[in-house]
């Protein structure tokens, strides 16, 4: 099973900071909700957003919605062999239900969100398929216990996709972690939880690339491709 972490993921309530900000405030208003639970989106809040400390890591929900989607709606997921999971920027940590089937518009996953931030799980009554604690990256990973941790970053060593695949499916229990965040590098925080920080290109890829291929690759690594094809073949013989 494979363990993955968008992490320092660039998704977050409004934060307090720039509550009373006009654009904030304007934006409230037609929404009809409190900031507090509205997600910071750089497409609307950019100058308002500005000044906040990393703000270039900030406000760019869609990363998480393109990755997810990738990560959900893989064969790897599908069998029941990946665990999904966002740490926020703002140290809080999303758990993700594998059977979960995330909306494909991206106002609807907003709205998803912003009533994950009111009530902390969704949907609100019966089983959770998104629930929400605050927890810091530190103690998430601790908790996940993983076997081996390799974090995605320019400044690692150079391998390929199928070269880190191979040696994590010789891990009982592995866990990745992409940057679900659109510019700058992970914290030196994050850096620590790695047993390998890997770089897989000469130039910076999309989080959601990264999430498609490694799982592409670690499925390829385990023989998946062609254990869902001989049962294919089973099923019509």
């Amino acid at each position: 099973m494979l363990i993955l972490v968008l992490a320092e993921a660039a998704l977050e309530p409004i934060p307090r900071e720039i509550w009373d900000h006009p654009i904030i405030r304007s934006f409230s208003r037609r929404r009809g909700k409190h900031p507090r639970l509205i997600v910071l989106d750089r497409s609307h809040h950019h100058f308002a957003m500005k000044d906040l400390p990393n703000s270039e890591k900030r406000g760019r929900p869609d990363i998480v919605h393109f990755c997810l989607l990738e990560a959900l709606g893989s064969p790897l997921n599908k069998e029941g062999l990946l665990r999904t999971y966002v740490h926020t920027i703002d140290d809080n940590a999303i758990s993700i239900d594998p059977e979960t089937r995330l909306p494909r518009n991206f106002n609807r996953f907003i709205g998803l969100i912003e009533d994950l931030f009111k009530h902390g799980h969704v949907p609100p009554k019966g089983k959770s398929l998104l629930s929400l604690e605050t927890r810091s990256l530190p103690r998430l990973i601790e908790a996940l216990k993983p076997t081996y941790t390799v974090i995605f970053e320019r400044s690692g060593e150079p391998k390929t996709f199928e070269d880190v695949a191979l040696k994590l499916a010789m891990e009982n229990r592995p866990a990745v972690l992409v940057g679900g965040f659109p510019h700058g590098e992970f914290s030196e925080e994050t850096i620590r939880l790695a047993d390998e920080v890997v770089c897989v290109d000469s130039e910076v890829l999309d989080a959601w690339v990264i999430v498609s291929r490694i799982i592409y690759e670690y499925e390829r690594a385990i023989g998946l491709p062609k254990k869902r094809l001989e049962q294919l073949i089973n099923r019509g013989s």
